[in-house]
């Protein structure tokens, strides 16, 4: 018996000993990875084209949290209850927790969390900034008396990477990307969502953030701290070990910090509809999600656990300093619109922000567009429209 699995390319390289030695110890059950692409809209787009087909190759698929309203409301995973029951998620931390469920049912497992994180260095402050405000200030302060070419490189490509800053810094001003209570409004000509993207765009505007981070992703913000060249850097957990490696320019001078609303970003299983091999998938996935699994990929590539145990364990801290920021991040992790539309929606964000922070128009003329815009799509998709 066969089980296949469509993962990201990373992903699929870090559990490839794992799934090997899992073959070998289980001759009956066999898991066969594809490795599938590195951008996570491509591996969207590939898994999407086998469902579309009606009889996709794959039991299980890894999924990005954003994805599980669109795929359970299109009809194509199946619920996870019958299969691992009303307690899957128990023993999981609060914040891995959030993003699995969709309409009442469990369509996901997480493999690994991750949220954002404030990166500073410790040899140029004492503490790190306690606001925005504060941020901004001593990154400019830093960077006007030349300590540092930048003070302070994030994610400003037009990609999702863009959205999950955004919600950061909106979620810090006090707004909400859709209204509270109800999340067919999209809340996005707000006061607070004006002075989160004006934030943002004065951080360009003012040289403390490069022009280049218009086309500047998750690598080349690590690159550019990790070269020395800026004070903060907002990345996910996975940087931490980048900067430790030896020739680092900054290594033991690094220090990280929960953000306050880290946007989360995990990865889980789901399983597709019509899988041959439901009950068999949903063994696998148990296996891959397991405490042993989590910590093994932990120890050797600093994944942050699902599992409150090994965030608590003092052991698994001792091999991972960065545990007890990454447990105190979960805490106060949060999640990106829980819609079908989100992906949409991100996109029309998405176009507005890079607009702006490229130097063309206003904060408030780039909310109310993406405001606009937003509300033509929920309109549309809203029942009787």
């Amino acid at each position: 018996m066969e089980v296949s699995v469509l993962m990201p390319a990373p992903f699929a390289d870090a559990t490839a000993p794992l799934v090997a030695a899992f073959n070998r110890e289980h001759r009956e059950l066999q898991i066969a990875v594809t490795r599938g692409p590195l951008d996570t809209e491509a591996l969207s787009d590939l898994a999407i084209s086998s469902l579309l087909l009606g009889d996709t190759p794959y039991d299980l698929l890894l999924m990005d949290v954003t994805w599980t309203p669109k795929y359970a409301a299109a009809g194509w995973l199946e619920p996870l209850e019958p299969l691992l029951g009303d307690n899957a998620l128990a023993g999981m931390a609060p914040g891995a927790q959030l993003g699995n469920t969709f309409g009442g049912h469990l369509w996901r497992l997480p493999l690994l969390a991750d949220m954002g994180l404030l990166y500073w260095r410790t040899d140029l402050m004492d503490a790190p900034p306690k606001s925005l405000q504060e941020l901004a200030a001593t990154a400019a302060d830093l960077q006007r008396r030349g300590v540092v070419p930048w003070g302070y490189v994030w994610q400003g490509r037009q990609y999702e990477g863009l959205s999950c800053v955004f919600l950061e810094v909106l979620r810090d001003f006090g707004g909400h990307w859709l209204r509270l209570g109800d999340d067919r409004q999209s809340d996005l000509d707000s006061p607070e969502a004006i002075a989160a993207a004006g934030w943002l765009g004065g951080l360009v505007r003012s040289g403390v953030t490069p022009d280049a981070v218009a086309n500047i992703s998750e690598s080349e913000s690590l690159q550019i701290f990790g070269a020395g060249q800026a004070a903060f850097m907002r990345n996910w957990p996975y940087a931490w070990a980048e900067l430790q490696k030896p020739g680092s320019v900054v290594a033991g001078r690094v220090g990280v910090v929960s953000l306050g609303n880290g946007t989360q970003g995990s990865w889980g299983f789901s399983l597709l509809k019509g899988s041959a091999h439901p009950q068999q998938a949903a063994a696998v996935m148990r296996w891959f999600t397991s405490e042993a699994t989590s910590r093994d990929l932990a120890v050797r590539f600093g994944y942050t656990p699902v599992w409150q145990s090994l965030l608590d364990d003092p052991q698994l801290q001792e091999q991972l300093p960065l545990l007890p920021v990454l447990r105190q991040a979960l805490e106060c992790t949060a999640l990106r619109p829980l819609t079908p539309l989100y992906a949409q929606l991100s996109d029309v964000l998405q176009r507005q922000l890079s607009g702006l922070i490229s130097g063309s128009g206003s904060a408030e003329a780039a909310m109310a567009e993406a405001q606009r815009q937003s509300t033509l799509l929920l309109r549309a998709a809203a029942p009787g429209a």
